[in-house]
């Protein structure tokens, strides 16, 4: 018998529509999917015989059929903020990382979508290892149920010590794809994932506490529109096309005149309140206040925010970070103009957690990196 013959399904895999067709195909009907998705997500379990309101026979079937697996953890790290960050198992030469950034009001989930990334955005420590694969939608969502359990698992090993209240601030209630990988290049994985993120049986969290952040794929962020209504953000980056074509190459196939019409649209089209325009802020290349006054004339009377990024270092990168002062001024210009726009926390920079420095391990590249050779990227429809 082969492998794949034997092969069980990762329950992580299926969104509700999918899970009610794999429980027909055993025999069940389909509100047994939704009593599945409850123990997965809401009571964080991937033991079958752990779910009592489910038949013997029914369980018997799943386990020898399916699975409940999320990806392996190979190497944890601990800021001192308190921002965790996981390097998780791709297969055995490839590696990903995820991040939790825990807060007062709010614990935030920094997930991965790809492992490596072949856009070639010049001042992203990913970008510089190059691509392997996608990552399974599985893989994506397996995440989230990852880090919600071992959050879960050290809060009940510190209540007694910590109590209640401080435990239950690490906990996950925001999701950001924003980890290695542009996330739209993976549509088909990304898409089934952002549904179980939302549905009400998966990991019930509103579309404004879900954000996908992409470099500007702009034919994939109007096929968006039409399947998913969660946050966007957009690596901006420059105010005009010479220099985003040098920091963001996929710029030179969709240049800011087409992006932003795009992120309009998704707006439109899910009533959304804004879009969040991510900016980091490099020293003497995109920092000037002129270069403040253009960005604020490409957004001025658009639903949008800037969110300034201190550039987070990494060996070998040619940048760096814009001075306190100058970000301040930067930021500045832009209220002054009527853009609202905010300067990010740095969070995990001990740990190279930060924004623009995860790095996982790629070592099989696959895929050229976008800036050398290519113009376009391959994208999974």
């Amino acid at each position: 018998m082969s492998t794949f013959a034997t092969e069980r399904t990762n329950l992580l895999g299926l969104p509700r529509p999918a899970l009610e067709t794999f429980v027909a195909q055993l025999g069940s009907r389909p509100f047994r999917a939704r009593q599945l998705m409850n123990w997965i997500y809401k009571r964080g379990t991937g033991e079958f015989t752990e779910m009592t309101d489910l038949a013997k026979d029914f369980r018997a079937r799943l386990a020898a059929q399916a699975e409940v697996r999320p990806p392996e953890i190979v190497r944890v790290q601990r800021s001192a903020d308190g921002t965790v960050k996981w390097l998780l198992k791709a297969d055995a030469a490839q590696a990903f990382e995820m991040v939790f950034i825990p807060e007062p009001d709010r614990g935030t989930l920094c997930i991965s979508s790809q492992v490596g990334c072949a856009l070639d955005c010049s001042f992203c420590a990913t970008a510089q290892q190059g691509f392997n694969r996608n990552l399974s939608t599985a893989e994506i969502v397996g995440q989230v149920w990852l880090a919600s359990a071992e959050l879960a698992r050290e809060a009940a090993g510190s209540a007694a010590a910590a109590g209640a209240e401080a435990a239950g601030e690490r906990r996950v209630t925001n999701v950001v794809l924003m980890g290695m990988g542009e996330p739209l290049a993976n549509f088909r994985n990304v898409v089934p994932a952002l549904d179980i993120l939302l549905d009400d049986f998966g990991c019930d969290l509103s579309r404004r506490r879900v954000t996908l952040s992409t470099s500007g794929l702009v034919p994939q962020i109007y096929k968006l529109a039409e399947v998913s209504n969660v946050a966007l953000a957009v690596s901006l980056h420059a105010p005009d096309d010479a220099l985003r074509n040098e920091l963001v190459p996929i710029n030179r196939k969709h240049p800011i005149g087409e992006l932003l019409p795009a992120c309009w649209h998704y707006l439109d089209e899910q009533n959304g309140r804004s879009v969040t325009f991510e900016y980091v802020m490099l020293d003497c290349v995109n920092d000037s206040p002129a270069q403040a006054r253009a960005l604020a004339r490409l957004l001025k009377g658009h639903p949008a925010k800037v969110n300034l990024i201190p550039f987070n270092p990494f060996p070998g990168t040619r940048y760096t970070r814009s001075p306190a002062p100058v970000i301040q001024r930067f930021r500045d210009e832009l209220l002054q103009r009527g853009v609202l726009a905010t300067v990010r926390r740095t969070r995990g920079e001990d740990i190279d957690a930060a924004c623009g420095q995860l790095a996982g391990r790629v070592i099989d590249r696959t895929t050229v990196r976008l800036g050398s050779k290519i113009i376009g990227v391959a994208v999974q429809p």
